[in-house]
């Protein structure tokens, strides 16, 4: 038998990290849920009718597919689906959920049949702060003849990255803070004159809507939501509750990121119906990412406009694991579904090789060619508004994975070429504010909140009012927008031209990461939402 097994090893390159407390071995007959991902079909093809679709040049501009259609196109083949099913039914696993594109089978089972079902694994029951969560704390592997017919098992290795401390990243931004009572801060009223947003400038479609999606161990508070609109939404018409939430929201204390992105998705992308994925944390072995990307292929009706501020070192997941999350961003993207994602708030990253030597560090999903990545800006004078330069936190780079699509150039001065891969997708996109929000949470208004997690819900809420004047006219929604955002070469958006982002702390590039520069750049991608010349330029025929 030893020969036919096949080593899928571990789903990501690292073993679980220290700040993770090993409670040790879970009890035999405690309930798991693990997903299967089926290979699909017509992988290629998906990528070909992506590009098609979201080019303003073709002649398939906007025909995006429904749910069906995207099922028809990459289901497991049959084989796949009978193989995978007679492996778990002959280990007595029944008890499976799959999804409308077959693609996926979450199943629920003790920790003895799944140990059994996938050699090597040791189920462990691991602390950090007061999350618990199980996982395996060696490799698996699977027969050979079942390797061929799946991507990856879920729910055994990739364990949550740490939520960054919104405040915290405003703490070590002293300079700002010495005349603070006159600080400006960021609020509604302040981002819609920076870009240029009037009070007419809500929602009225009937079918448009916009969500964002959590996946730390946080909610959102409506009375919450309700006061922050009550005290910074007056000057235009807006909803004051969220219209859907899937998922089991937390109890306790709100969450400054839960808080963050939906006060500031529903107060840029205004009176638009909002709807928020929260942590579908029913089994501790569950992936609550991976929850959500499972949901999309499960739902035929989907808000156009997706928001969320996550995101893990590239080099701490197997590429396996990315090549498929990134089908499954294609996936949406050819429904019309626009995806962004936060850049991350750490700059360029920097990971040490030893002997001093060091590499910047990407992140992912920021890192995909499928998704809209938002990096982050602050005030050129924190007391008034003026243009804007870069906020050294601002999350940008390339990725060590996936090569640079066909729809980016690239011609920024750029550091040493041994920090990075000079060929690979780099991000962000575009850019907002990123510094020193007013937030209400837990029913007072907090300052000093920063980070991409509040640039990425204000440019999705841009995008949901452009979608929503696309909709009056009749037109599909913009769905994935980086082919159609490139060919704009900057114009619509304001240039960010100056600062740089922090990196590695060594001799060769002491601290400095990327640095904005005119046009394209990877700290503030094509620039910030000039958000009348956008509509125009994203109307047009």
């Amino acid at each position: 038998a030893g020969l036919e097994m096949c080593v899928l090893c571990r789903d990501v390159t690292q073993p679980i990290p220290d700040d993770w407390t090993d409670a040790g071995w879970v009890n035999p007959t405690e309930e798991l849920e693990l997903t299967f991902a089926l290979k699909q079909q017509n992988t290629d093809l998906l990528e070909e009718i992506l590009r098609l679709v979201s080019d303003p040049d073709s002649a398939q501009y906007g025909k995006h597919l429904t749910l069906e259609e995207v099922s028809s196109l990459v289901h497991p083949t049959e084989l796949t689906q009978k193989v995978v099913h007679h492996w778990l039914q002959s280990h007595g696993i029944t008890n499976c959920l799959t999804v409308r594109t077959r693609d996926f089978l979450q199943c629920t089972m003790t920790a003895e049949v799944a140990e059994k079902l996938l050699p090597g694994s040791k189920f462990h029951r691991y602390i950090r702060d007061d999350h618990s969560l199980v996982r395996s704390s060696a490799p698996y592997s699977v027969h050979d003849d079942v390797h061929q017919h799946l991507d990856f098992v879920a729910g055994l290795h990739r364990l949550p990255p740490k939520g960054q401390d919104l405040r915290k990243a405003s703490s070590n931004r002293k300079q700002k803070r010495s005349k603070a009572g006159l600080h400006l801060g960021v609020t509604p009223s302040i981002l819609r004159a920076r870009y240029n947003l009037t009070a007419t400038d809500v929602g009225t479609a009937k079918n448009n809507s916009q969500a964002v999606a959590q996946f730390l161990e946080q909610y959102f508070n409506p009375a919450d939501l309700a006061e922050f609109m009550g005290m910074y939404g007056r000057s235009f018409k807006h909803l004051s509750q969220v219209d859907r939430v899937v998922g089991i929201q937390g109890a306790g204390k709100a969450g400054i990121e839960a808080s963050l992105d939906v006060e500031y998705i529903m107060s840029t992308g205004a009176n638009i119906s909002t709807w928020v994925f929260t942590n579908q944390g029913r089994h501790e072995s569950q992936e609550p990412f991976l929850q959500w990307i499972v949901l999309l292929s499960n739902m035929s009706d989907l808000p156009w406009v997706h928001t969320i501020s996550y995101g893990d070192d590239e080099d701490s997941l197997s590429t396996a694991f990315m090549m498929r999350i990134n089908t499954e961003f294609m996936k949406a993207g050819v429904r019309g579904i626009s995806l962004l994602f936060a850049s991350g708030d750490s700059g360029a990253g920097c990971k040490h090789l030893g002997k001093g030597q060091n590499t910047f560090r990407p992140s992912f999903p920021a890192s995909s060619p499928y998704v809209t990545t938002v990096g982050g800006t602050s005030f050129k004078n924190p007391f008034k508004i003026t243009y804007e330069i870069t906020d050294y936190i601002s999350g940008g780079g390339f990725s060590n994975v996936f090569k640079m699509p066909d729809y980016q150039t690239v011609a920024a001065t750029l550091p040493p070429p041994s920090y990075f891969n000079t060929s690979g997708r780099a991000y962000p996109d575009m850019a907002a504010l990123s510094d020193n929000y007013w937030v209400v949470i837990n029913r007072v208004p907090v300052p000093w909140v920063s980070g991409t997690s509040a640039s990425t819900p204000v440019v999705g809420g841009m995008l949901s009012l452009i979608n929503d004047q696309r909709m009056l006219k009749g037109r599909p929604a913009l769905g994935f927008l980086n082919p159609r955002l490139y060919k704009l070469k900057g114009q619509a958006l304001f240039d960010v031209t100056e600062g740089c982002h922090l990196s590695c702390l060594d001799e060769q590039v002491q601290g400095k990461g990327f640095c904005a520069a005119p046009s394209w750049d990877p700290v503030t991608g094509c620039g910030t939402p000039n958000y009348p010349a956008l509509l125009a330029a994203l109307l047009a025929e």
